[in-house]
């Protein structure tokens, strides 16, 4: 179907929000009538062909005393969903009271199958039934979902003056659907960074995703996971770009889209558009992937996620590990285990559960395909330094980096999001890395790859153009280096934090021993020191040469010893500012001085005259 087709119904149901429910709505809350009205009419209309039968169908099995009945009536319908009430949407724009109305329109929604049932409830779509009839704009809303001047049907039809009205596969109902829910994203955008991720944003995380491994895709099924899916986005756009590498290459590929999300409308959004896509409801899950992932035992070709960052998850402990306390969490994919089979707990503060979204997707992972698994994460400086040797963010990195998994951290420019206007990164995950990638890092600093928005979106004030989204993925694919691009060895990022001890001193200035013959510390003289694993020599060396000289007889409590893994984009990227040389500020206080010998003269002159 063409744009200028899709773009006039997305326009037409647009519409209807301001047509009907202006005043009786705030703007921010027409997505909850027109949302779940639009997945109805898709439903409706695709379902008329065989609405007969089922009922048919129903009355038999009924009669019969079958009480699971869904099988054999999405038999019938040959779709993931039926509805068996005796009436369809059309059928109501014949009522004439609005209390016929409301019982009809009542047992029409009770006919739909349970997975509509379930998007219906988290839609909290009935009270809005209520909030309709109260309004007598019920009538009005329905009547728009059925004008015959648009088609959300699979078959073409004619309009009334005769004009063929093409019809809409899956993919193209799809479309519709995920642009208005961007288009009240955006309406509404003191809410959209909450569930909603910038489409420029999500559009550079697929190219950083599929690009690479274009030339690897074959025929065959593939799948894509979003952990915290929101309304879907992520996975349209995963699915839409593979589907275009795949015809590209001459393949044929099957692609099945699956999610979690916790939010109940952002879950209903996300679960009717794979509804109207043909995928399977059960596809996309209710809940928490933390404290109860949905998918445990399967593995994903590519992930994209864009987790909440700053959110605490303290609420999920005591599910997770049955206590309040975090340490008794024994989740497999956060007790995680180096290459060398030391076992680490990666549990970052409770404070906020980034990087268990991060750990949750490598725990997906496929282990034994030749292109294993891709993932692209959207995530806030905290994941790349917050957190000691030792913590539970730093043995998360360690873990991600010790198993050579980490690709590339992108920064992204300030205010690239709505609701935030901090840096935030985008990390690329690999487990079957092309070799000129194998124990390195590349870090990309994108932080001034912008194009300037006319008009603001909440906090978002720039957008990545697909010219500025082509050379980010140039420079990462070409791995080049240079001033916004830096490539390092995997051990760069690590350290060492050592306790350095002192002993006490005698009367006659020598160390005081136990009755060991052990060196007794002073404690007064504690301290800690961090020896990166690229210093030459190691521990041993950095002793000789950064503290002996100062204090000679000073040890390493090797007990003690702690690894740790940071990144720090200042580090590599920082540029000082270029200081004034001293003529030019010279310069300028000559010129500031004759002017204010001028004025003064000026201003003397004017007093004796």
């Amino acid at each position: 179907m063409d744009a200028q087709t899709l773009n006039f119904i997305v326009s037409f149901i647009w519409g209807i929000a301001d047509d009907c429910l202006r005043d009786v709505y705030v703007r921010g809350k027409y997505r909850d009538v027109i949302l779940p009205m639009t997945v109805l009419r898709r439903l409706d209309v695709v379902l008329e062909k065989t609405k007969a039968e089922a009922i048919e169908t129903k009355n038999l099995l009924d009669a019969s005393g079958v009480s699971n009945k869904d099988e054999a009536l999405c038999g019938v319908t040959k779709k993931t969903f039926y509805n068996v009430s005796p009436f369809t949407l059309r059928d109501l724009t014949a009522r004439t009271s609005n209390q016929k109305l409301k019982a009809d329109f009542t047992a029409y929604l009770d006919g739909f199958s349970p997975n509509v049932q379930e998007i219906l409830e988290k839609f909290k779509f009935r009270s809005q039934v209520d909030t309709m009839i109260d309004a007598d704009i019920l009538h009005s809303v329905i009547e728009k979902f059925v004008d015959p001047s648009i088609n959300l049907g699979v078959d073409p039809v004619a309009d009334e003056k005769g004009r063929t009205l093409p019809g809409l596969d899956n993919h193209a109902m799809g479309t519709i659907f995920e642009e208005l829910v961007r288009r009240f994203n955006e309406a509404n955008n003191e809410e959209a960074g909450e569930h909603w991720t910038p489409r420029d944003v999500v559009e550079l995380m697929a190219d950083l995703v599929f690009t690479p491994v274009a030339d690897k895709i074959t025929d065959g099924t593939y799948l894509c996971y979003d952990g915290a899916c929101g309304t879907g986005g992520m996975l349209t756009v995963a699915e839409d770009r593979l589907k275009e590498l795949a015809k590209r290459a001459g393949k044929t590929v099957s692609i099945h889209l699956f999610g979690q999300e916790v939010n109940p409308e952002t879950y209903a959004i996300a679960n009717a558009d794979m509804i109207l896509k043909g995928e399977s409801s059960n596809n996309i899950a209710y809940g928490s992937t933390l404290s109860a992932d949905k998918f445990p035992a399967m593995e994903f070709d590519f992930m994209l996620s864009n987790p909440p960052y700053g959110k605490s998850w303290s609420a999920e402990v005591e599910k997770m590990g049955g206590s309040k306390k975090k340490e008794d969490i024994l989740d497999v994919r956060f007790n995680v285990k180096l290459p060398d089979g030391t076992e680490v707990k990666a549990l970052p503060k409770t404070s906020d559960g980034q990087l268990l979204f991060l750990l949750n997707n490598v725990d997906k992972m496929k282990k034994t395909t030749k292109l294993g698994s891709r993932i692209a994460e959207v995530h806030n400086g905290s994941s790349l330094f917050t957190g000691d040797a030792g913590s539970g963010e730093s043995a998360a990195r360690r873990f991600l980096i010790e198993h050579d998994y980490v690709e590339a951290i992108v920064a992204l420019p300030e205010k690239m999001f709505y609701n935030t206007g901090i840096t935030t990164y985008i990390w690329i995950l690999s487990n079957k890395k092309e070799p000129r990638r194998r124990g390195k890092i590349q870090l990309i600093d994108a932080t001034e790859m912008k194009s300037t928005l006319r008009k603001n979106m909440g906090e978002k004030n720039c957008e990545f153009t697909p010219e500025i989204r082509a050379e980010i993925l140039r420079i990462f694919t070409e791995m080049e280096e240079s001033d916004v691009s830096k490539i390092f060895d995997n051990r760069e990022f690590g350290h060492w934090r050592i306790a350095v001890r002192q002993p006490e001193y005698g009367e006659n200035g020598k160390p005081k021993r136990d009755k060991k013959g052990n060196l007794v510390p002073d404690k007064s003289k504690n301290d800690e020191e961090i020896v990166p694993f690229a210093y030459e020599g190691g521990i041993d060396a950095f002793m000789e040469n950064e503290v002996r000289p100062y204090a000679p007889d000073a040890w390493v409590d090797e007990s003690k010893t702690l690894i740790g893994y940071e990144l720090s984009f200042t580090k590599y990227f920082y540029k000082p500012v270029q200081l004034r040389s001293m003529e030019e500020i010279v310069d300028d206080l000559k010129n500031v001085e004759a002017e204010t010998d001028g004025l003064l003269a000026e201003i003397l002159g004017g007093l004796i005259g």
